[in-house]
This record gives structure tokens, C-alpha cells and sequence, in this order.
């Protein structure tokens, strides 16, 4: 199948082809991403976790050439690698513990951005036959549902009745979440994964920052200043090599 090369589909209409392509993403993403995720800071504890999690973008750097013939320009290339080292340093704790830290464990980190930047394609070539991050956040979300449903239905855990304040907080998180996942989409509607992915994987940069100033545990450490000084230039780098080409 032959992509279009550019960002915006002469297409305007509902598309089958693109329904398809948003239904395969919610099968895994965000659920089976938010899974695995859980599962690696079970095994390997949340430092390593973030900080493998943040090599997202260049996984979904390699897929969009490879799936959709995406051309990956060298600064988006440089800017990924410079955010991923800037996650690492924000995510890395040399006192923190590891229990259970082995290769094997790291399977589930590495899967879980693997399939995080195979999302972000996904989408993308959705877009490119149907450019509405608003259908695609819907139809991924409604199969997305779906899957933690029958995963939950099959599943023969204790089932513990929830408190309702963290019913609310669950909440909270779901309309952050869908939020930031359709801004993602809206991005991936108009600008090329090799833009998108990079950006997306700053998260940590956010995270970190309002932790600081938010829990007294978390502190402003040099760490963290080098991290977000690192994280800042590959998206500063990105944005400004794209303007001035």
C-alpha cells in the first residue's frame, strides 16, 4: 500500500480503512501499554521503567519509515536521541531499588514503548485517510475498553470493591489521560511522526518538575536541572531545525 507522503489527507470523510487502523491501535494502546507498564514496575520498579520507557520515540521513528514511508530527517534523529538521554538522567535514581531486576525483565518496558511508538504510527496512517484525532481517540478508547473489560472478565483475581475516592482520582486520571492522547492525535493529524514522538516523550520532564514543587520528597536536584536541560534542547533543537527548513 502506498502512504501519502504528506501530512493532510485529501480525504474529509469517514474511511473504513482508517476505522481499522484506530481499532487495531485501542487493542493496544493505551490499554495493553498501560498493562505492560504495570507489570515492568512490578519486576524492575518505576526508575528503570521510566527511563526505558522513554526510548518510545525511537521506535516509532523506525516504524513510520519502515510502515508508512515516513522520511525521517537527521535532526528528528538527533532531537529523539538527545530526549531519550534527558529522560534517562530525569528517571535515573543510582539509590533507588530494583527488585527482581534481570534481562528478561526488561521485556516489558522495552514492549511496552515498542508498542507505544507502533501506536503512534498506527494512528498516523489512520489520519492520513481520516484526518479526525477526534474519531480516532473515540474508536481506539471504545475497543481500548474493550480489551481491559475482557481482560478483567477472564481474570480470576479477588475482585475488591474500590473506595470512592479513588473511584474519583481513576476518574481524574481517565480525562487527563484521553486528553493527552487526543492532543496526541490532533498533532499526529497535522505535523509527521518524526515531530510528534520526540515531543511526546518529554513527559517525564513535566512529571518530574511538578514533583518537585509539588511533594516535599521530591526535590530540584542538579539530576534533575541536567535532565530537563537536555530533555529542553533536543525539543528546542527539533522545533528550531523545523523552522528553519
Amino acid at each position: 500500500m502506498s502512504w501519502p507522503r504528506h501530512s493532510r489527507s485529501t480525504s474529509r470523510g469517514f474511511s473504513i480503512g482508517a476505522a481499522l487502523w484506530f481499532a487495531l491501535v485501542g487493542l493496544f494502546f493505551p490499554a495493553l501499554v498501560t498493562l505492560l507498564t504495570f507489570r515492568s514496575n512490578e519486576q524492575l520498579g518505576p526508575t528503570v521503567t521510566s527511563a526505558v520507557s522513554g526510548t518510545a520515540p525511537l521506535f516509532a521513528l523506525l516504524a513510520a519509515g519502515l510502515i508508512i514511508g515516513e522520511r525521517v530527517p537527521a535532526r528528528a534523529a538527533v532531537a529523539a536521541l538527545a530526549i531519550v538521554a534527558g529522560v534517562g538522567v530525569l528517571s535515573w535514581k543510582p539509590r533507588a531499588p530494583q527488585p527482581g531486576f534481570g534481562g528478561w525483565s526488561l521485556l516489558w518496558p522495552i514492549s511496552g514503548a515498542a508498542l507505544r511508538g507502533l501506536a503512534q504510527v498506527g494512528a498516523k496512517a489512520g489520519l492520513l485517510l481520516w484526518p479526525s484525532a477526534f474519531a480516532a481517540g473515540l474508536i481506539g478508547y471504545l475497543v481500548s475498553s474493550a480489551t481491559v473489560i475482557g481482560v478483567n472478565r477472564l481474570g480470576r483475581q479477588e475482585r475488591l470493591r474500590p473506595a470512592r475516592a479513588s473511584i474519583a482520582w481513576f476518574a481524574l486520571t481517565g480525562i487527563l489521560n484521553g486528553g493527552a492522547v487526543l492532543l496526541m492525535y490532533a498533532a499526529l493529524s497535522i505535523a509527521p511522526v518524526s515531530m510528534v514522538a520526540p515531543v511526546v516523550a518529554t513527559y517525564p520532564l513535566v512529571t518530574a518538575l511538578l514533583s518537585a514543587a509539588v511533594l516535599r520528597e521530591e526535590a530540584l536536584t542538579l539530576r534533575v536541572a541536567i535532565g530537563a536541560f537536555i530533555t529542553v534542547a533536543g525539543v528546542v533543537y527539533l522545533v528550531a531545525s523545523k523552522t528553519a527548513a
